[in-house]
């Protein structure tokens, strides 16, 4: 089994971005399970181009994609991802989309096909701070989720995807300001029960039923 596990480069005022460095601290494998990971540019469309690139060119048996999400209290698992850019602030390549399509034709809006009540029900049982969101924004992060379950549907390929947004990490949080953050490892360690619960899913709906 092979998971694609995606973060972000930096962007805007943030000198990196834990999404990013904790996906690169995860464990190469987990359960038996391969994990590749990947670093996206926080532009829109070159993001999603890349990661489409990717799974079009390889066999992947599902797909996360992880991204910063300042100023949340916890780790939240993405919901929904609506057909919409409108940046508050330019991407890294400059562009600054508003009231803008991400496919013209598409649906409005596209659900996440990962379990995101397991996940947050894990991370809680953890004791990491977990919830679920049912707004991804409509910056670069929304963008890549909504191509990519566009492209999922529209190639016929039936594997688990979706996004988990972080809160700062605090390595990287000045001290003296008041801003939730939760410390790297504690971070990675979420990303990493995640995925260990999508492991368990993916597992249970591929073992045959058992006759009487």
């Amino acid at each position: 089994m092979r998971i694609l596990i995606t973060g972000f480069e930096a962007f805007g005022d943030n000198v990196v971005n834990p999404s990013w460095e904790a996906v690169k601290d995860l464990p190469r494998v987990i359960d038996a399970c391969r994990i590749e990971t990947v670093i996206l540019p926080v532009c829109f469309g070159s993001g999603s181009e890349k990661l489409l690139d990717m799974i079009g060119k390889n066999r992947f048996d599902a797909v996360i994609c992880t991204g910063l999400a300042g100023g949340r209290t916890a780790i939240t698992l993405e919901v929904l991802a609506i057909n919409l850019m409108h940046a508050r602030i330019p991407d890294n390549a400059g562009y600054q989309p508003e009231w803008e399509k991400i496919i013209s034709d598409g649906e409005d809006g596209l659900f996440s096909t990962l379990p995101v009540r397991k996940m947050a029900e894990r991370l809680k049982e953890e004791n990491l701070p977990a919830e679920i969101s049912f707004s991804a924004g409509t910056y670069v992060c929304n963008e890549v989720l909504y191509r990519l379950l566009a492209f999922l549907r529209k190639t016929s390929r039936e594997i688990p995807a979706g996004f988990v947004h972080v809160p700062y990490a605090s390595e990287y949080v000045e001290k003296e300001k008041d801003i939730f953050s939760m410390p790297l490892d504690q971070i990675t360690r979420g990303l990493e029960l995640c995925i260990r619960v999508l492991i368990d899913e993916i597992g249970r709906k591929e073992r045959p039923k058992q006759s009487t």
